[in-house]
């Protein structure tokens, strides 16, 4: 009899917690992501000639027509200096921005979304007249960085042993 009570309790604890989760999971929603699709248009222009950025925010399905901070960056290539420029809601999601160029290049930009407690910064290259030299790849070039110093420091360890 003792060995079928301790067989019972933990089966029927089992079975009350397994319950009490699928109770649970009915209720939650599945976790959303912030998408900001960014779109340059058009991606070559000429000096002078009016460029349109748009920032088309959704969470999940919802557009989001309330951002906590829509900022779009902008620079040529190369320089140190960032123009950063507030942007409002337009329209069903969209955050615009339009804004023309008085020297060729190659530029990029981010735009910063912050909404619903999550960032999202997607980046875009375009030319104005001719390009110019591009960028290296910011993050590859992290990247090999990181790897630097990690072998620099597997030196240290070995060679201190």
């Amino acid at each position: 009899m003792k060995k079928l009570i301790y067989v019972m309790i933990p089966l029927m604890l089992l079975v009350s917690l397994t319950a009490c989760n699928d109770n649970n999971t009915d209720g939650e929603e599945e976790p959303q992501f912030l998408d900001v699709k960014l779109s340059v248009n058009p991606e070559k222009a000429e000096v002078n000639e009016p460029v349109a950025f748009e920032a088309k925010v959704t969470y999940g399905e919802e557009e989001v027509t309330d951002a906590d901070e829509v900022k779009f960056e902008v620079w040529r290539a190369n320089e140190k200096e960032h123009e950063k420029i507030l942007v409002e809601h337009a329209e069903n999601g969209i955050y615009r921005l339009e804004k023309s160029f008085t020297e060729e290049g190659t530029y990029y930009i981010y735009s910063h979304v912050t909404a619903r407690r999550m960032h999202n910064m997607p980046k875009k290259e375009f030319i104005i007249g001719q390009p110019s030299e591009p960028e290296e790849d910011s993050a590859n070039a992290e990247m090999d960085n990181k790897e630097e110093m990690e072998d620099v420091e597997g030196e240290k360890d070995h060679n201190s042993h």
